[in-house]
């Protein structure tokens, strides 16, 4: 059943870039979810041996997180720089925009990514489609070796997007060191970390990696809640990997969207526009957030009440001084707080 809102759409059912035995490939772009700006979103699942060939964004830059499984990942930026590293579950890669890239799954489960990309609509190329583009002799040429030794390769301009790997993987000895396109951001220490949720954050100041994204990895217990807030100059696009959730968002004509968001969707709130986070039916929620910035703020509920006079509040509530209540004086948001009143209905 699709989400009524026109915030949330299901990652699970977007559209099929792939599917067969190596696994699949849906996305979401602003195509099939028009909310969306500036991000998009895709999930990815690679059976035992499967590979994402290699290949490259045209116009965003990429930020992986990997729910499940663990993968060789290797990059070719410009420059001939050249690395490769292994991402397990829990773990972050980020690769810019244009440089070479490939997936491989080395384990023996599934391996699973959600991908967020720095635009709505990216553009992919794959490696094998580009070498469709060009005639024997151009390749002959450009490897120094006669045209018709490429006359045997089956080439086309459509990529296959998912292929197979023949044997065991291949693991070079500097995958195991410590990569800069890689973070490790559930062993990271939470900057914000309280007794009814924490929030890890892979941003420019913890990995200077990012320039024009960045994620954070949200747990809110039952008993928590994502306060009220909203961020001045970022977007938002979260995707619910545990458990379930209640949001309300306020649009600027005053109507305001309260709905669920389940396992598998996909929620985007636009740059400024005031909303919260609140766990249902589930003893915890694990949401994974991608913002359109590399450091992204937000202002909350708590800290604008202490930031002007009691007069002014009661003035601007249209309710008398000794009607106001006594709020706590709140000079730094503490992003998560505790639900001690009963869930709305």
């Amino acid at each position: 059943m699709r989400n009524p809102s026109i915030h949330v759409a299901s990652l699970l059912e977007g559209e099929e870039v792939y599917r067969g035995e190596l696994g699949s490939l849906t996305r979401l772009t602003a195509d099939n979810f028009p909310i969306l700006t500036g991000l998009s979103i895709k999930r990815l699942i690679l059976t035992p041996g499967a590979i994402r060939e290699p290949h490259w964004h045209a116009n965003a830059t990429e930020l992986t997180y990997c729910t499940a499984g663990k993968a060789l990942v290797s990059v070719l930026d410009d420059g001939s720089n050249f690395s490769s590293f292994l991402v397990t579950a829990g773990e972050l890669f980020h690769i810019d925009s244009g440089a070479l890239h490939h997936i491989e799954n080395i384990g023996d489960t599934n391996a699973e990514f959600v991908l967020a990309f720095r635009h709505e609509r990216p553009e992919d190329f794959g490696l094998g489609a580009a070498l469709g583009a060009m005639t024997d002799s151009v390749l002959g040429n450009t490897y120094d070796l006669p045209a018709a030794d490429f006359a045997k390769i089956r080439r086309s301009t459509i990529p296959k997007i998912v292929v197979r790997r023949d044997g065991e993987p291949e693991v070079p000895s500097t995958a195991h060191f410590g990569d800069p396109h890689h973070f490790a951001i559930e062993a990271m220490s939470a900057p914000v970390d309280s007794p009814v949720g924490s929030a890890r954050t892979a941003r420019e100041q913890f990995w200077p990696a990012l320039h024009d994204i960045s994620m954070y990895s949200l747990r809110i217990r039952e008993d928590g809640m994502r306060e009220p807030h909203w961020h001045p100059v970022t977007a938002e696009m979260g995707y619910v990997h545990k458990g379930s959730a209640r949001m309300t968002i306020m649009d600027p004509d005053g109507s305001l969207d309260t709905y669920t968001v389940n396992e598998g969707e996909v929620y985007f709130i636009p740059r400024a526009y005031p909303h919260h986070i609140e766990v249902l039916d589930s003893p915890q929620t694990h949401l994974l957030i991608f913002f359109d910035q590399p450091t992204p703020a937000d202002i909350g509920y708590r800290a604008s009440m202490s930031a002007y006079s009691r007069k002014v509040l009661a003035a601007t509530f249209g309710i008398a001084l000794d009607e106001l209540p006594e709020l706590p004086f709140t000079p730094v948001d503490p992003l998560i707080v505790t639900r001690n009143n009963p869930r709305t209905p």
